[in-house]
């Protein structure tokens, strides 16, 4: 059978490409295990960022929402009340379970172009053909480390995106690099635990956001600076609530914004654990790392100039990500070699998504230097969806008959979880 859609990844931009895909009538396959990273890339204890309002995977009828979940399972969905992280996760799988059709959980290990269409492989070597495919990877495939620090063992050197489970530092001393949310709040993390920590950030000063204004305020107020799932403010409401019109942006601002926008900062609700309590090294960078015994030595130099080294038993690098075209590792090297980029190394993609190769859509980090800073969060899963399966289903020709996967329409499939192939 070749389908009309393929689907590679279950996080909260697959699982709501699947949604509306399956509305939409389309013979789709769903490939990943559901929320995957959420499960097994996060510590215990981390909360998300984003508002709950913000955080909602997408069906068309905007019906499996975070908030019903939260009625449903005693669980509070409220402004200004961070949500921990576990119960996200969650509420993806209970939204999979609604709202999407069958997931395989079998991971697709390669992505090849052909007359026709696509070939993906299993990772026990079964051959799935597609006319069309998206790629919503999420953000592990693009883990950025700093140079300095890439020659190091990972019994040495992590990034933060590995660890779901932070026991293993009790009672040692480790050094966090980077002064985001994931730094910061993982610095926390370790500390509450006993852990001797660090955080060593290239910023002069550390940034951390506000508290939210409100829910319930004076209209000129709302006027003034709007509530957008990206924070208060017009800026923000624009990158929040309008992709499509900053797609139309000229490429070198789009090129800015997404460098600068939205940068590192910590939460409001992690600052009081961090300021002092964690020991802060703001404005220095790591220059040099070599193993020593017992751990590492990290050269550092500040903004001034001063140089310094420190040792530490274990570094965690929670420096981000950087969504490039060669890290498109699960793309066989012909396809992945056609894809035209950005000047920041990022595929280009047009107004539906589609990559320069056709049928190829991506969907989650991986467009943010095209369609803004809201794709680097939940927030954009709603237009991503919505435009992509618009853009699939152009590409297609027509709307497909004979052959769906109907969409769930009522509550006949909340009790049990979708059918899964291993």
């Amino acid at each position: 059978m070749v389908y009309d859609l393929l689907v590679v990844g279950a996080g909260p931009y697959g699982l709501s490409i699947a949604s509306h895909a399956a509305a939409a009538g389309l013979n789709l396959r769903v490939f990943g295990r559901p929320m995957a990273s959420w499960r097994d890339n996060m510590p215990r204890g981390m909360f998300l960022k984003s508002e709950p309002w913000a955080s909602n995977l997408s069906d068309p009828a905007g019906r499996w929402r975070l908030d019903v979940y939260c009625a449903e399972h005693g669980l509070t969905a409220r402004h200004a009340k961070p949500i921990p992280v576990e119960a996200f996760a969650e509420y993806g799988l209970w939204f999979a379970r609604h709202a999407v059709p069958e997931v395989d959980e079998r991971t697709v290990t390669r992505v090849s172009a052909g007359p026709g269409g696509f070939t993906a492989v299993t990772e026990d070597g079964e051959e799935v053909h597609a006319r069309t495919v998206a790629l919503a990877v999420g953000v592990m495939p693009f883990v950025e480390v700093p140079q300095a620090l890439r020659g190091l063992h990972p019994a040495l050197v992590t990034h933060s995106s590995h660890h779901s489970d932070l026991d293993r530092f009790r009672g040692k001393d480790v050094t966090v690099i980077g002064g985001g949310q994931a730094a910061l709040e993982t610095a926390a993390l370790l500390a509450e635990q006993g852990t001797r920590v660090r955080v060593l950030a290239r910023a002069e000063q550390l940034r951390w956001n506000d508290v939210p204004p409100p829910w319930e305020r004076p209209w000129w107020q709302s006027a003034r600076s709007p509530h957008s799932g990206l924070g208060p403010g017009w800026r923000n409401w624009f990158y929040a609530e309008r992709p499509g019109l900053f797609r139309r942006l000229p490429e070198p601002t789009r090129a800015r914004i997404a460098t600068t926008a939205l940068g590192p900062a910590g939460a409001w609700w992690v600052r009081d654990r961090v300021e002092g309590v964690v020991e802060l090294l703001p404005g220095h960078e790591v220059t040099a790392a070599c193993a020593v015994p017992g751990g590492v030595r990290l050269d550092t130099v500040s903004r001034a100039g001063a140089l310094r080294s420190l040792e530490t038993e274990h570094v965690i690098a929670a420096t981000g990500f950087r969504a490039r075209c060669d890290r498109l590792g699960l793309l066989s090297p012909e396809l992945r070699g056609t894809l035209a980029a950005l000047p920041d190394g990022s595929p280009e993609v047009g107004r539906s998504f589609e990559s320069s190769y056709r049928g190829l859509f991506l969907a989650g980090l991986v467009t943010a230097s095209g369609f803004g800073p809201a794709m680097r969060f939940v927030q954009g899963a709603s237009f991503t969806a919505s435009t992509l399966v618009r853009g699939v289903c152009r590409r297609l020709g027509a709307t497909p008959v004979g052959g769906t996967v109907p969409a769930p329409v009522d509550g006949s499939r909340s009790e049990s979880p979708s059918p899964v192939r291993r």
